[in-house]
């Protein structure tokens, strides 16, 4: 019999429980989608492209504006387990907001192994400290930016739970305990000890958090559908502000139409952060 390393489960069923491509059969359909929408909507949009946060490489963000001056600011920051993926394939999403008036910056960041988990905690924090002293520079209302993340980012959104000139975070799909993550396959690139996975593990360090919108897919895996009931659960512990919102029939992919969309859940959930709601 298998050895039973976390929660029950043993080494195959806590790998199989984080893996959300093997999880989801169409999600090349999805990958590609976001990619091609992106690459047709770009030449259309009104932004501010690869600003450097940074001195490197990945250290850029772009702003793309809503056409109104002084309105708020949303900042999407991309997920792939933190070892994968690109801000210029995401710009698929902004028009969801865009068509509220709301302007939609994206992020990247150095990926694992390159970066350990600590320095892209502390890039992401940087990102965020840049963009809010430019806001105002940029035309947009400097005093409300929200912050969101998918996956990955949703753990990274939530790294910013005390950050200053930040008033919301939206947290989708995220991973709040790196504790399991530590003990999967994920690990290999992460190289995380359980310090580090205890120091980067947002549900351990809620105190003075931003109110928040945690979203998860009611069709995702058990673990990451288990995330986000236990970050909500001990943000009400704590009497800090928190929603949860649970989508039906949404998998850890699709999830991010509902961003996408101007009537989407996630777009709603981002405006009632944003106060326009």
């Amino acid at each position: 019999m298998s050895e039973i390393i976390y929660r029950g489960m043993n080494q195959a069923q806590l790998d199989a429980d984080y893996n959300n491509t093997a999880a989801v059969p169409d999600v090349q359909r999805h990958i590609s989608g976001w990619a091609e929408r992106s690459n047709a909507l770009r030449p259309t949009l009104d932004g501010v492209w690869d600003m450097a946060y940074g001195d490197k490489p990945r250290q850029r963000v772009d702003f793309i504006r809503c056409g109104k001056p002084g309105r708020p600011t949303f900042l999407y920051i991309h997920g792939g387990y933190w070892q994968r993926n690109d801000k210029e394939p995401l710009h698929c999403l902004a028009p969801g907001l865009l068509a509220h008036g709301v302007n939609f910056a994206t992020l990247e960041y150095t990926l694992a192994p390159t970066a350990t988990m600590d320095e892209i905690v502390a890039e992401v924090g940087a990102c965020a400290d840049y963009l809010v002293g430019r806001l105002g520079e940029l035309g947009a209302d400097p005093n409300r930016l929200v912050v969101g993340g998918h996956s990955a980012g949703g753990h990274l959104t939530a790294t910013l739970r005390e950050k200053a000139g930040i008033i919301g975070l939206l947290p989708i799909s995220g991973l709040f305990d790196l504790e399991p993550i530590q003990l999967t396959y994920l690990n290999t690139a992460l190289r995380m000890d359980v310090p580090t996975a205890l120091r980067n593990s947002p549900i351990r360090h809620l105190a003075g958090s931003h109110p928040a919108i945690i979203a998860v897919g009611g069709a995702e895996l058990g673990e990451l559908q288990r995330q986000s009931r236990e970050l909500h659960a001990a943000y009400q512990a704590k009497g800090l502000k928190s929603e949860l919102i649970v989508l039906p029939g949404e998998d850890h992919f699709s999830i991010l139409e509902q961003l996408a969309s101007p009537d989407g859940a996630l777009t709603h959930a981002a405006l009632k952060l944003l106060g326009e709601k």
